[in-house]
Parts: structure tokens; C-alpha cells; sequence
């Protein structure tokens, strides 16, 4: 019909002129730290392959056995015949790390947090989000029965207000454990102590799992805190792909009845549930995989320190903000032809005049990597 095709067009036009246009560019090595992009070989500092677990030689072994015992795919959503024992010891293995009775598995994090709040928040209840959590979470919010408010970022004071203001059904409070596009954590012990006996309290850690904590256990783990539910990715740290809310045993009863994205959704392979088992394995016991990204964020802070718009983080998530769209696609295209890719993230993605450059490093990562990073960025910045 004409009427679509001009939506289209018009919203295609407006989103060209702010220079916001998304491309999709083949990489070929994009969970490596080398890429490979229109036949030149950049290294990769734009993955969120945190330890390095993507390419590991162990954890593709493993992958590898659970597809000769497993197969393929799945076949099935996980009502019917797609939940295996290899889903089952995932499930135990993730509960005894990280101290829920249950892990619901799903496709991805994206899904987690939708099939959460749809499921969970009911009309009358209150949504108290963070201002700058994902889009997953933002999206959910705003399609859910529940009234949805947000709260400054990281602001503990503001939320206690949102939370008094609430009405009197229940309440939700939902934070990232690390915020994707900031790299900065959030203030969980003071969180929680916000929403004690008010308001149940919900954490995203898709990019604190694996990275932070004596075990690799997340956000919460270095916080000291147990949020009334806990969703963790397998997208970054894990090497892999999928999620898991975890829970208690009635959530998660609840979730197996009414969430959707669960009930309806082909499970995830078997085989991959195996792998997955495997890397949480690793997580926990390869400590070194943390020590090398301590390193690699105090030599990247040593040498990117000086430059304005570079913020300095406890996390893997290192952004320089340049504010203009444009400048930033002009900085990240300079860089490639230093041998580096990074990715320019502009709005919607991230709030108006914070365009940036968004820097991930990886165990995986050489010290000379690093080095040739900072060195590149410097004279691109000079320059």
C-alpha cells in the first residue's frame, strides 16, 4: 500500500539527515581480536567477548562434544520435548554459583527482560526503571499493564522518592548491573537498601557477569547483594549466546506458566546448554581472565587519561565521548585506517550530543594490542 511505503520513506529520510543511518558491515572474525572488514584485516576493540571465551580452543571443544551427544538444535520450545538434562545441569550449575533456587532459560537477554516484565507487572503495579537502562528493559516497560517511571541515573536519593510516590500495589525497581553504554556500575548495596520492604529489586547484569566478583559471579557477587531477581546474558563473558532470569522457586513456577517468550519459543540447543555448563566452569576458575582485563584497564587508563571525553571505568566498557554524530563516525572511520575497529554509537542508541566512541577490552587482548590502541587514539585525537 502507498501509505506504508511512504511511512517508510519518510522515516528513513529523517533518520538519514541527522546522520543516524545504521549499515550492517559483514565481519568476518568479529568474535576475535582481529576483524576482518571489507578485505582488511583492523584489530577488534567493539566485541563484548569480555574473557576472550568466543574463540577459546577449550570452549569450542566442548561445544563440539555437545553436538555429538545432542545434535543440533533443539527442535522443540522446552514445554514440549526442547529441555534436556544438558538445560537441567546448566540450570543447577548457574543456581549453585550464584545462590537463586532457579534459572529460567531463554534465547537472549533481550527476551529475558521482555518475557520479565511482561509477565511479572501487572495493572496498578509500579515500574521503577533507571533513566539510562537497555532498550529491552525501556521497551518492556513501556508495553507492560504496569505505570513505568524512571529515575536519575544511579541516583539512589531520587529513587527513594519514586518508590514513597509509588501507589499502593506492588513495586519494581530495575537497574542495570553495569550500564552497556557508560561502562559505569550501579550502587547495588545502596539499591537495595532503597527498596527493603518497599519494592522488589531486579538486576541486569548482562555485562557484569564473568567480569566482576571474586568468581566471576557479577555485580551483585562484588556488591555483597542478592537482588529479589538477577538476569544474566551468555552474549558477553560466556562466550556464547542466551539468558537466564534467576529466581526463587515460585518466580520461577510463575515464570514456566505465564512468561511467553519462554513457553513459546524454541529452546536454545541442547548443545549449546552443554557449552554453556562448560564456560561457567571456566568463569569461575580461570581467575586470570580477570587479572588480565585489571590490566589492560589501568594501562588503557594510564594512556587514554588525558584526552577530554575519555571516562575512566572499573569495567571492560571504556567509552570516548565525542557529543556529534558526525564527528563521532569521522573519528571511528580515522581509526580504522589506523588498523582499529570501534564502533560510533550515536543516538537513539545513547541521549542527544553524547555521541561516542565505544571502547570494549578483552582478556583475550595482547599488552601490544592495548598499546597499539592507545598509541592510535592519541594521534587520531592530535590530529
Amino acid at each position: 500500500m502507498p501509505a506504508f511505503n511512504e511511512r517508510i520513506q519518510q522515516a528513513l529520510d529523517a533518520r538519514h539527515s541527522k546522520g543516524l543511518t545504521r549499515t550492517l558491515t559483514p565481519c568476518d572474525g568479529g568474535n576475535s581480536t582481529t576483524v576482518s572488514i571489507a578485505g582488511r584485516n583492523l584489530l577488534n576493540f567493539s566485541n563484548n567477548d569480555y574473557l576472550g571465551l568466543a574463540n577459546d580452543p577449550e570452549l569450542k571443544k566442548a561445544f563440539q562434544q555437545g553436538i555429538d551427544v545432542y545434535g543440533n538444535g533443539s527442535a522443540a520450545s522446552p514445554m514440549v520435548s526442547g529441555f534436556s538434562n544438558a538445560h537441567r545441569l546448566l540450570e543447577d550449575t548457574l543456581c549453585d554459583w550464584l545462590g537463586f533456587d532457579r534459572a529460567v532459560l531463554l534465547s537472549s537477554g533481550f527476551s529475558a527482560n521482555q518475557a520479565l516484565l511482561f509477565s511479572l507487572m501487572h495493572q496498578g503495579d509500579t515500574l521503577i526503571q533507571d533513566k539510562l537502562n537497555h532498550a529491552s528493559l525501556m521497551e518492556a516497560g513501556q508495553l507492560c499493564d504496569a505505570t513505568m517511571v524512571r529515575f536519575r541515573h544511579n541516583d539512589v536519593a531520587h529513587l527513594r522518592e519514586r518508590i514513597n510516590a509509588a501507589k499502593s500495589g506492588p513495586a519494581l525497581v530495575v537497574t542495570e548491573g553495569v550500564f552497556s553504554m557508560d561502562g559505569d556500575r550501579a550502587p547495588l548495596a545502596e539499591l537495595q537498601q532503597a527498596t527493603d520492604q518497599q519494592a522488589w529489586l531486579a538486576v541486569d547484569d548482562a555485562h557484569g557477569i564473568g567480569v566482576l566478583g571474586e568468581t566471576g559471579g557479577g555485580s551483585c557477587e562484588q556488591a555483597n547483594v542478592r537482588p529479589d531477581l538477577l538476569i544474566v546474558t551468555f552474549g558477553k563473558a560466556f562466550g556464547l549466546s542466551g539468558a537466564a532470569i534467576m529466581c526463587n522457586h515460585s518466580v520461577g513456577d510463575y515464570l514456566t506458566q505465564f512468561a511467553k517468550h519462554h513457553v513459546y519459543s524454541t529452546a536454545f540447543p541442547a548443545a549449546q546448554a552443554f557449552a554453556l555448563n562448560h564456560a561457567a566452569k571456566m568463569i569461575q576458575s580461570q581467575t586470570w581472565r580477570r587479572e588480565k582485563l585489571a590490566e589492560h584497564s589501568d594501562r588503557i587508563g594510564h594512556k587514554l587519561g588525558h584526552l577530554a571525553g575519555y571516562v575512566d571505568t572499573s569495567t571492560p566498557i571504556k567509552p570516548f565521548i565525542i557529543g556529534d554524530a558526525d564527528q563521532a563516525v569521522a573519528v571511528a572511520s580515522a581509526m580504522r585506517q589506523h588498523g582499529i575497529a570501534l564502533t560510533a554509537i550515536r543516538p537513539p542508541t545513547v541521549p542527544p550530543n553524547t555521541a561516542r566512541l565505544r571502547i570494549t577490552v578483552t582478556a583475550a587482548h595482547s599488552d601490544k594490542q592495548v598499546e597499539t590502541l592507545c598509541q592510535a587514539l592519541n594521534q587520531v585525537v592530535e590530529e
